[in-house]
């Protein structure tokens, strides 16, 4: 299932995840880096709320980077691009593969989303909070609906 406009998708039983990655990559008419992550993870990330309770403003977004792999770099967090003058991207802090913060709606604001890569030491693909929450929406539909089949299987 495609997930917004981004190229995030839920995949049901996609089998081990260097078939799955080959197979769509064999499919991509342009190369890509394709960054993978368990629903699980995503789901227990959401549970645990990195972003805590504080409200948020009207001109900030929050995010999630997911990194292809866990990098051999932990940045130390929060870290704040630029370093100097007003803030277009706070990073908030990281769990595993997750990196997760803030960032102002601006025009130079992709080119410091851009440094997670080099800051974490791995690719990442990056995506607003809002996303993610659909993501684990749809998983927990999901594991709802096959729930409730396999109890209609038991109970005939």
């Amino acid at each position: 299932m495609n997930v917004g406009a981004a190229g995030t998708f839920v995949v049901r039983r996609p089998g081990s995840r260097a078939k799955f990655r080959a197979a769509l990559m064999r499919r991509l008419p342009f190369e890509a880096e394709v960054v993978i992550c368990d629903a699980r993870d995503l789901m227990r990330l959401e549970l645990e709320n990195p972003f805590g309770t504080e409200p948020l403003r009207a001109e900030v977004v929050r995010f999630v980077s997911i990194l292809s792999k866990n990098g051999p770099i932990r940045a130390s967090t929060p870290i704040t691009l630029p370093p100097e003058g007003d803030w277009l991207v706070r990073v908030l802090g990281s769990k595993d593969q997750f990196v997760f913060g803030e960032y102002r709606r601006h025009m130079k604001t992709i080119g410091h989303l851009g440094q997670i890569d080099r800051l974490f030491g791995a690719p990442a693909t990056t995506r607003n909070w809002n996303t993610i929450a659909t993501v684990v929406r749809i998983l927990r539909d999901r594991r709802r609906t096959s729930a409730d089949s396999r109890t209609r299987r038991l109970k005939r």
